[in-house]
């Protein structure tokens, strides 16, 4: 057939691809402003039954799809345009790859014919982002020599690699021109007809099946639970799953040592400062399996003592729902890949009299003098630990973010959460889109949250606090400043360069960042001011809150360098 109408026929291809993404599960599409992608924008908000989001920036239009990814754990669409704009979005796959959230990357390109010959905005975009996609196509461009139903069972297939190994999957869509127009296909009829039967039903052209397992018990009977002395780590978990491993560590006696990635704290909270008291140390020591449930854990001394263990002969178990390799210790193990919800359940059921029920309960006790610690070593201004104590000060319907560097450290020292959702980017941890992420959270649960993040990052991402301007759910945005990178105060860095080359002192305060975006504004001077900051504006406030907390670039480094020696001497 000879195309005369070739904006009409690219219409044609992304109606057909983007149809067959809402039947396999895609309700949000991330958009970001271009004209090659002009076929994939139009039709993405014609189709009428999607949620269109947009942002101006594509690092952070990523990061926000990540975010929506992290609520709805469906597939998120991306759309962008050709050039840097789709090398952009690296970051974002990077952390999905590591995390698993599925994205599905719609980069808009030139025709072949356009790549390689001086042709403006054309680079090779095909192979971008290897290795850190699940699986990618580069699409031919909309051509009737093509049958649609290769490219609905492409669809269905690259999809289906996704479903298995979660993460991102790259669609590369050459599209020539004309862009514009388009909008009568009528002259397409007789190319449409193939696929008639599917164009009038509801259900994806390929349909896979996998069957889920029938049950874990036997397996689970195998680890003896109710025999042994044991103990329980959450890592990155839903809430809904950390209250399940809860209950089954209840039942068993068994000491839980919580990620604040969990959402959830324990009587043995505040692990990695306690950890290094050899009495506690050597008596948690004492156990013969350690089940972890969830992935990457922040604490580094609680990832030291579980290698000490595995290394020592203590069984290991991780139980987690990706297949991905979460072991970067080498320690011989037992990963088992599991529905978390199912297993807990029938691990619960599993266990009846618990012979070693109690046995760390003393444990508990160093959680409680780490928090008189705490009160003795804190100055009366403001500091960092106050900002990370605060968290427990929200209320408990608020969503939490946290972000990478020092605020998810200090957490993890000092703070036993109260239950509440948590997330965080954990995987790569960078610092760079916390706040476009944020905001993916914010606009898929529905409900007001709570952004704790340092200046560097905020820094970072300020433009994504354009996101945030006309949202009227009370939030709020908690940037501890501290001039640039104080947590390498903490780390070995030469003296001579530390300043310099590591914390990088900006001179900076976020006054008139907030003011530039439209954000409500305040500097609290003392913990108590912050705490009834936090409460008044979540319980009766609108709009975004940016609460800027101003601290001392050494401070929290000699605070836990202070509660440190005395809990080694005690």
């Amino acid at each position: 057939m000879l195309v005369n109408n070739q904006a009409a026929l690219n219409r044609v291809w992304t109606q057909t691809l983007l149809e067959e993404l809402y039947r396999l599960g895609v309700n949000d599409i991330c958009i970001a402003p271009g004209s090659r992608s002009t076929p994939l924008t139009l039709e993405a908000v014609e189709h009428g039954c999607f949620n269109i989001h947009t942002h101006f920036d594509e690092r952070g239009l990523g990061f926000m799809a990540l975010g929506l990814a992290k609520v709805s754990r469906k597939p998120v669409v991306v759309i962008v345009t050709s050039g840097t704009a789709v090398t952009n979005l690296l970051p974002a796959v990077a952390e999905s790859k590591l995390t698993g959230e599925k994205l599905i990357l719609l980069t808009s390109d030139r025709p072949l014919e356009l790549i390689g010959c001086g042709a403006n905005q054309a680079i090779e975009q095909p192979g971008v982002f290897a290795p850190h996609v699940s699986d990618a196509v580069n699409l031919p461009s909309p051509s009737t020599q093509i049958p649609l139903a290769w490219l609905l069972t492409t669809i269905d297939h690259i999809q289906r690699t996704q479903e298995q190994f979660g993460g991102a999957i790259h669609l590369n869509c050459p599209f020539p021109e004309p862009l514009y127009g388009g909008e009568d296909k009528s002259e397409f009829t007789d190319y449409i007809k193939p696929i008639q039967k599917w164009q009038v039903g509801h259900k994806p052209y390929v349909r896979y099946m996998r069957l889920p397992a029938t049950s874990y018990q036997g397996q689970i009977s195998q680890l003896n639970l109710a025999n042994k002395k044991g103990a329980i780590v959450l890592g990155a978990l839903s809430l809904a799953h950390s209250q399940q491993a809860l209950m089954l560590a209840n039942q068993l006696g068994w000491p839980v040592l919580c990620d604040p990635q969990s959402g959830v704290g324990s009587e043995w909270g505040r692990f990695d400062i306690w950890l290094q008291n050899g009495k506690a140390n050597a008596l948690l020591s004492q156990c013969d399996l350690i089940v972890q449930i969830g992935e990457r854990l922040v604490s580094k001394r609680l990832l030291q003592w579980i290698e000490q263990q595995g290394q020592s002969g203590t069984e290991l178990v991780l139980v987690t729902e990706q297949s991905q390799r979460i072991n970067p210790n080498h320690l011989p193990m037992l990963h088992w890949q599991a529905e978390l919800s199912k297993w807990l359940d029938e691990a619960k059921n599993l266990v009846d009299n618990s012979r070693h029920c109690a046995w760390a309960e003393e444990l508990s006790q160093y959680c409680q003098l780490v928090g008189r610690e705490i009160k003795q070593a804190q100055p009366k201004h403001i500091s960092e630990i106050d900002v990370a104590e605060s968290i427990n000060q929200l209320p408990s319907d608020i969503s939490l973010f946290l972000g990478n560097s020092l605020i998810v450290r200090l957490t993890d020292m000092f703070v036993s959460l109260k239950q509440r959702d948590v997330y965080t980017n954990r995987g790569a941890s960078g610092i760079d889109g916390l706040v476009a992420t944020a905001y993916g959270v914010h606009i898929a649960t529905e409900r007001s949250l709570a952004l704790y993040l340092g200046d560097t990052s905020l820094l970072y991402d300020l433009n994504s606090l354009a996101l945030f301007r006309d949202v009227l759910t009370p939030n709020v945005i908690v940037v501890t400043n501290n001039d640039g990178g104080a947590i390498f105060d903490l780390l070995p860095v030469p003296k001579q360069q530390k300043q310099q080359c590591y914390q990088m002192p900006h001179g900076l305060n976020f006054t008139h960042s907030a003011a530039q975006f439209g954000l409500q504004y305040s500097s609290p001077g003392c913990a108590k001011e912050l705490n009834q900051l936090l409460c008044q504006h979540l319980k009766n406030g609108s709009g975004t809150l940016l609460i800027e907390v101003k601290t001392h670039a050494q401070e929290v480094g000699h605070l836990i360098r202070t509660i440190s020696r005395r809990l080694h001497a005690s």
